[in-house]
């Protein structure tokens, strides 16, 4: 959520304009690529078996990790009163675990610290009034272990057949830090300093176990990096190439289709979270992105995305490629681009066949396959005038001019895909 202030975009801003090496450490967190290599073997736990299910068990379980600790604050408390014009029901709970910080918000009593919501249905769009089921004292919402804590905790507490998990906060797509102490990785705790960084995502929810919607309710998530790193922990995955406006989700509209309509399964909640995102901004004239994906089509996209990479630097078209990328659709974080819509770029000058054809198989796939269904809003005015996302097709990718930010070797993707070995070759002279 990086539109939400003028001083968060004027950072990312200045960030998207210098091209310096990003430092990727976080905080208090130890050595991820140690814990990395002692958990990747580990299989992620599967959903409930449903033949042992409770006749009695809730249809949904919602889960929104609100990190409002830090200048987004006023956003949270709305946001919980968003929720609490819908509230739990007989069939879905929905529960937040919250984060306060001193300095940004005096109302609600200016708590600070962070508890555990039972989200309760009321009519007053102010004060929150939902039932606090824990005190959790100056827990560090950056420290992944403890997003991976709260699902297992709210999954063991308030169970149901599906899962829905939310991440509320600031968002910079794969990046660690580029930036200021606002826009790095994800889940930015401005009392500790830490935040959660691609790899640390992966981790917690490998730890907290498998769900069926998971939904980044922060900016620039909806790449190819970060898909990929959580593909395995989540049925499908919903998120935005660009930056959120202001309000982020609006809960009301998320959450209300669900209350009237339980029996809902993933793929529809998914397409009612992006739909209620899109809705809200296309009426008051904001521009956005928002998109979902189905995260077993994953493995197959990065195949694609392989050969594609690969034919195009057999092909010694690297102007092509440059062009290609200079004109693609880009984000408030310039080096994210939209993969299709450079694919299609690339296929549109090529004058290798192989190039040609790979790169027509990916937009192909990424189309009809991996992106379910992909909502964008065009803006008349904004912050740098207006704008236009009739290119953003639901995935962007990681492509600098120059230099590769520090961290992404530390990436899944890296580690799978030959995508920063393409980076290499287009920036080589």
């Amino acid at each position: 959520m990086l539109r939400k202030t003028k001083i968060a975009i004027g950072l990312l801003f200045a960030a998207s304009l210098v091209k310096a090496q990003v430092n990727f450490d976080s905080g208090k967190a130890s050595n991820i690529s140690e814990e990395i290599k002692n958990v990747e073997n580990i299989p992620v736990p599967e959903l409930s078996d449903k033949s042992f299910l409770n006749k009695n068990q809730k249809e949904w379980t919602i889960m929104v990790f609100l990190n409002a600790k830090n200048d987004l604050e006023r956003f949270g408390i709305k946001d919980m009163n968003e929720m609490e014009m819908v509230g739990s029901s007989d069939q879905v709970n929905i529960v937040v675990e919250m984060g306060r910080i001193k300095g940004y918000d005096s109302s609600n009593g200016d708590w600070t610290g962070v508890k555990r919501f039972l989200i309760k249905k009321d009519t007053d769009t102010n004060i929150i009034n939902s039932p606090v089921i824990q005190e959790m004292g100056e827990r560090d919402m950056g420290d992944y272990k403890n997003l991976a804590d709260f699902v297992k905790w709210a999954k063991k507490t308030y169970p149901a057949k599906k899962y829905m998990l939310i991440v509320w906060n600031h968002g910079s797509g794969w990046e660690k830090s580029k930036g200021g102490r606002a826009t790095k990785g994800i889940s930015y705790d401005e009392a500790s300093g830490n935040h959660m960084n691609t790899p640390q995502l992966g981790l917690a929810l490998k730890e907290a176990g498998k769900v069926d919607v998971y939904g980044s309710d922060a900016c620039l998530m909806a790449m190819a990096e970060v898909i990929y790193e959580i593909k395995d922990s989540a049925t499908y995955i919903v998120g935005s190439e660009e930056t959120e406006p202001g309000d982020g989700y609006t809960y009301n509209t998320l959450l209300a289709p669900l209350i009237a309509k339980p029996t809902m399964g993933p793929a529809e909640l998914a397409k009612v979270a992006v739909d209620a995102y899109s809705d809200h901004y296309k009426e008051i004239g904001e521009g956005s992105t928002q998109a979902y994906v189905r995260a077993e089509k994953i493995d197959e996209f990065l195949k694609l995305v392989n050969e594609f990479a690969y034919a195009m630097s057999q092909s010694g078209e690297k102007q092509v490629v440059k062009d290609a990328m200079n004109q693609a659709q880009s984000y408030a974080i310039s080096d994210n681009k939209d993969l299709y819509h450079f694919a299609q770029l690339v296929v549109a000058k090529t004058q290798n066949a192989d190039v040609k054809a790979k790169g027509q198989a990916l937009m192909t796939f990424i189309k009809d396959k991996l992106v379910a269904h992909n909502r964008t809003n065009n803006s008349s005015g904004g912050w740098w005038g207006p704008v236009s996302y009739d290119d953003s097709h639901g995935v962007a990718i990681y492509m600098p001019s120059s230099g590769i930010g520090a961290g992404y070797d530390e990436l899944a993707w890296s580690k799978y895909s030959n995508w920063d070995e393409f980076i290499k070759w287009y920036q080589a002279q």
